[in-house]
């Protein structure tokens, strides 16, 4: 399977669970380990209970045989089996040791000796820190802040939360950047007015910054109008936003198999009574952010489709007809039924009158619209290697943010790149087809104009991309060279080239 989609130019990514095991104690059928040298694979409490933190019989990675068999399974299916690369399910339970040795064992891997290229395999994981490994508990683990310098990528919740609002532990219906917060509120109490603007501000920071690959040392004007590196921006918690030193280190995303779809949730917070076509450009809206951000892009099966699992935020269990992707593209599986009740039960009232509204139900023309601008923008990012920038340095020296201060357009995201040119002292020339890229991101229900000086004198234009699309709306996207102003449709992404001189 493997070896047949490497041919079609796809490469596989293994997803490891090696933070729990299935069954535990001497007499199980399903028990394992655990029988084979009693209470050693199994992390307890002082209690001399076993942990359960992970969701049951948590292994123990600081043990040095459990490590050992992490790192000979991982040798095995890259040596026997040609995997690409492996998705670390709660890496934070897993000692930063472990993954250290786990990548360089890796990467050592030759085509001469072993059949792989190593250095092209990559590892990344859900870097999250609580129950008994939180703050180093267990010895220092492989969460978010641990990992900075390994080059190891860890899932940035940061964007996530800041794009849809609140976070999974949340209130539901509480909003964030691209689901309607202070410019479309809902029925939700956000505060007063100068709380609702003042985060929505703060969630505009936050997304710039893992724009930037959510580098710790990448320098911006934050809300305040102040000069901050991306780790002196604060989280709701006091830890600092950015943790990254490198851009492979960070995996930017905003829907995964956990929780609600990307669909779903925007179908969640916003308010009752907007139209289907504004939630399916707010899903067009988060994918193009994710797709056009420095660092790894990560996007949940049927972002593209605007896939639906009918509100079910934990859909393991769930079987086909939750969990159903249609790639007839005939239906997203919007309003097939109240999810099972386990994870759910609880937001009932609030599913069951967005399921049984038949107006909250794309159709087949929705789906092909979302498809092809997923596909657009992914074809815009492979369109320019200042996208795809590798170092820190480089995007610091090259990513600039505009729309900044506290006199900022509300819902408008402006971020620059620049490129150098041949035979010019600065910036290295990396993009032989354009010079300058300006992205602009429009979360507004209205259509936007911004000016900026600094913008002036350049030759822009529509990406072709974009110009050549089926999306009419963003055809409407402006550039006027004379006063560096830029006009913007409503809820759209515009990206604008400069093309070298032929």
């Amino acid at each position: 399977m493997v070896q047949a989609l490497n041919r079609i130019g796809l490469r596989v990514v293994l997803d490891v669970v090696y933070n729990h095991l299935h069954a535990s104690g001497p007499n199980g059928d399903d028990s394992v380990l655990d029988k084979i040298v009693p209470g050693y694979y199994l992390r307890r409490n002082l209690d001399g209970l076993i942990e359960n933190s992970t969701c049951t019989n948590n292994t123990a990675s600081e043990h040095s045989m459990v490590e050992r068999l992490i790192i000979d399974d991982l040798l095995h299916w890259a040596i026997n089996y040609k995997v690409d690369g492996f998705r670390f399910d709660l890496m934070g339970h897993l000692m930063k040791r472990t993954m250290v040795k786990a990548r360089s064992v890796l990467q050592s891997l030759t085509k001469q000796n072993d059949g792989v290229d190593g250095s092209s395999i990559y590892i990344y994981g859900e870097g999250w820190d609580f129950a008994e490994v939180a703050n180093n508990g267990r010895g220092v683990n492989a969460s978010q802040f641990n990992l900075c310098g390994t080059e190891i990528g860890s899932f940035n919740d940061r964007i996530r939360d800041a794009m849809i609002g609140g976070s999974p532990f949340g209130h539901p219906l509480q909003q964030g950047f691209i689901t309607g917060l202070s410019l479309e509120p809902n029925d939700h109490d956000h505060g007063s007015n100068s709380d609702v603007e003042h985060t929505l501000a703060v969630s505009k920071d936050h997304i710039q910054v893992a724009m930037a690959a959510n580098l710790k040392d990448f320098v911006l004007t934050n809300h305040e109008g102040k000069e901050v590196k991306g780790s002196e921006i604060s989280m709701h918690d006091g830890a600092p936003l950015a943790y990254a030193s490198s851009p492979i280190e960070t995996v930017n995303y905003v829907s995964a198999h956990d929780n609600e779809t990307l669909f779903d949730i925007v179908s969640l917070k916003t308010p009752l009574n907007i139209s289907v076509d504004a939630r399916c450009r707010m899903n067009h809206l988060a994918t193009s952010v994710i797709a056009l951000s420095q660092g790894i892009p990560f996007f949940h099966a049927g972002d593209e489709i605007l896939r639906s699992k009918s509100l079910d935020r934990d859909s393991y269990n769930s079987g086909d007809w939750f969990n159903r992707l249609d790639f007839s593209y005939n239906s997203n599986n919007w309003g097939i039924g109240l999810p099972p009740r386990e994870k759910n039960e609880r937001h009932w009232p609030l599913m069951k009158t967005r399921l049984a509204d038949p107006s909250f139900k794309p159709g087949r023309s929705h789906i092909l619209a979302a498809l092809e601008s997923f596909c657009c923008f992914i074809s815009i990012r492979y369109s320019s290697p200042l996208f795809r920038l590798s170092t820190a340095n480089a995007i610091q020296e090259r990513v600039r943010f505009h729309n900044t201060g506290p006199s900022w357009v509300p819902g408008v995201i402006v971020m620059s790149i620049e490129d150098g040119h041949e035979g010019v002292p600065g910036l290295s020339q990396l993009d032989p087809t354009y010079s300058y890229i300006v992205v602009i991101i429009n979360a507004s229900p209205n259509d936007i104009t911004f000016t900026s000086p600094s913008l002036r004198g350049k030759s822009l234009q529509l990406h072709p991309i974009q110009m050549n699309s089926g999306d009419e709306i963003v055809k409407d996207s402006n550039y006027d060279n004379s006063s560096g102003s830029f006009s913007i449709p409503f809820r759209t992404t515009s990206v604008f080239v400069e093309p070298r001189p032929i």
